[in-house]
């Protein structure tokens, strides 16, 4: 590895080697190896402070001499957390806190993300520290402490009037709080919240806020603190309950549904039709809730697809069985191709939701879709052969005369 003796008493906590080495007149003290660490870099990244003491005790000491990856002294002693090292680094005018690695990361970045407030708070108090620095992804240490939760550290940096609560869009996300809020990190988000000049509802670059993400996630907390402000968009309300009620999220969707101002009439166009969406995906305690709440259960999107439709596609007997029940829901209602309920469950070889509907007034067996396939033969085609036991007797195939 190209260690010196002096490297290797360093890396070691040897410091009675060190000591001896360092009489000699024609030591080098920051002679590095074959990776450019140094024994200053090797001791501070083992936590040897008896050594570090020892080498910045001389002149001719380089405290921010780096590898070859750009890692000082002071980013290995951080890097494991060793703070009496730090504190020493520290106290010298000489050493640099904002020397970054090779991927732009600087000490007080890698504090951050660890949640080491002692360090944060050394460093911070160094005049010098550049609390917005960023890194290759554009992440900040206000973005990576809210990304991992670390309250004590976002408070510190909130304290800061120099710090950036908006910095860029990080490369794999959006704002702090948009991470925070995504994580469920509930203190941090009230944190943030605090803070004048915050922006609850801006979107990442996938247009999606910090209320999307936790209302899709399942956290309630934050959901509940987003929605507390009072000053959030429709169109995010309505994108959240969708993603909430796709995911299964039981409080959360009440929580959005009771938001002041929710339109129970427009619950959105394609994708955004929270009843469409938990029919499809077999929520029934969502879809009950949703019914109760008010949402049309016939409501369709702009494919003319209704909730009933997407349940019956999907298999979902137990939330057929809800919709049918509710009392308003045309059974045979079909979407802009012509394809009924029926012959979706048809073409997807649903038995089940098949006699379900089956048993509905006013269901049409031979009802041909605009490319002329009815339910049995559009069962037939995809071999289906228990629906196809089921509708034989009680239509033609429905095959249109060419």
């Amino acid at each position: 590895m190209g260690n010196t003796p002096l490297g290797w008493g360093a890396r070691n906590g040897d410091e009675k080697v060190v000591k001896s080495l360092l009489a000699q007149d024609d030591i080098d003290p920051n002679e590095p190896d074959n990776r450019g660490q140094t024994p200053l870099s090797w001791a501070a990244l083992n936590g040897h402070e008896g050594v570090v003491k020892m080498l910045l005790g001389r002149g001719d000491i380089d405290p921010n001499e780096a590898d070859d990856f750009r890692r000082t002294p002071l980013w290995f002693a951080v890097s494991d957390g060793h703070q009496g090292i730090v504190k020493m680094l520290l106290g010298r005018d000489d050493t640099e806190p904002n020397r970054a690695d090779i991927r732009d990361r600087t000490p007080l970045l890698l504090a951050a993300l660890d949640g080491d407030e002692e360090v944060v708070k050394m460093l911070l108090e160094r005049d010098d520290t550049d609390p917005n620095w960023f890194d290759q992804y554009n992440e900040t240490p206000l973005w990576l402490a809210a990304s991992e939760g670390h309250e004590g550290v976002v408070k510190m940096l909130l304290a800061r009037d120099d710090i950036d609560l908006v910095p860029r869009n990080a490369l794999f996300g959006g704002s702090p709080l948009q991470m925070a809020a995504s994580g469920g990190h509930e203190g941090v988000v009230k944190l943030l919240l605090e803070r004048d000049g915050i922006q609850p509802n801006k979107p990442d670059k996938f247009g999606k806020t910090p209320l999307w993400y936790a209302a899709g996630s399942g956290h309630e907390g934050v959901v509940k603190a987003l929605l507390a402000r009072g000053d959030v968009g429709m169109d995010t309300l309505d994108d959240s309950l969708s993603w909430a009620a796709t995911e299964g999220h039981k409080g959360v969707v009440k929580l959005l549904l009771h938001r002041d101002g929710f339109n129970t009439g427009e619950p959105g166009g394609v994708g955004k039709n929270p009843l469409l969406l938990a029919a499809q995906n077999g929520r029934k305690a969502l879809v009950q809730i949703l019914l109760e709440f008010g949402i049309d259960p016939d409501s369709p999107d702009e494919c003319s697809r209704t909730p009933l439709s997407k349940a019956a596609e999907n298999g979902r007997e137990e939330v057929v069985k809800i919709l049918l029940r509710a009392g308003n829901v045309n059974p045979d209602k079909p979407d802009k191709d012509g394809q009924s309920p029926l012959w979706w469950a048809a073409h997807n070889g649903h038995e089940g939701v098949v006699r379900l509907l089956l048993e509905q007034e006013g269901v049409s067996k031979g009802k041909l879709n605009q490319y002329g396939q009815s339910p049995l033969s559009i069962a037939t085609t995809n071999g289906h052969v228990g629906v196809i036991s089921l509708l034989q007797p009680l239509a033609d195939t429905g095959h249109r005369n060419t």
